[in-house]
């Protein structure tokens, strides 16, 4: 089955909110740690405001949304072109290992290149195996473990 990938429109509005809520579903985001509506509403308006740097890319298969990949652009005190951070990809359950993953994933180097970026990057989860045999055949692992501070 052919996979397709596209910049998201307005209209995808429902099926986009779906794949949203599986994501968010997959890291435990549900119940009392759910993200608060106005965070999803704020997400979904960044995709189409010209200002922002974030953007969102969906794949389609038969007509239907099957994945999601949300990127953003910013600048580097290491690199004079911008670099792009992949926030965000996710795919419906019933298409895993269907190559949705690979194929959103190189949508998101084809916009990269586009707008000059020099690198594109990402963070998983350590015990996110199957996620991390796609990443280890197309990216290379940076070896860098994030720390965060949540304020």
């Amino acid at each position: 089955m052919s996979i397709s990938v596209r910049h998201v429109e307005r209209a995808d509005f429902e099926a986009w909110l779906v794949l949203w809520e599986g994501y968010n579903a997959f890291y435990n985001r549900v119940g009392p740690t759910a993200l608060p509506l106005e965070i999803t509403d704020m997400t979904w308006g960044r995709f189409f405001d010209a200002d922002e740097p974030v953007h969102g890319l969906v794949a389609q298969q038969n007509d239907q949304l099957v994945g999601l990949a949300h990127y953003l652009f910013h600048r580097s005190t290491t690199m004079i072109s911008p670099t792009c951070y992949m926030q965000d990809l996710f795919t419906s359950e019933g298409t895993r290992g269907q190559g949705v993953g690979r194929t959103l994933i190189k949508g998101v180097y084809r916009q990269a290149a586009l707008a000059g970026a020099s690198r594109v990057y990402w963070h998983t989860q350590e015990t996110n195996v199957t996620a991390k045999a796609l990443y280890d055949t197309i990216a290379e692992d940076s070896g860098f473990v994030v720390y965060r501070k949540d304020l």
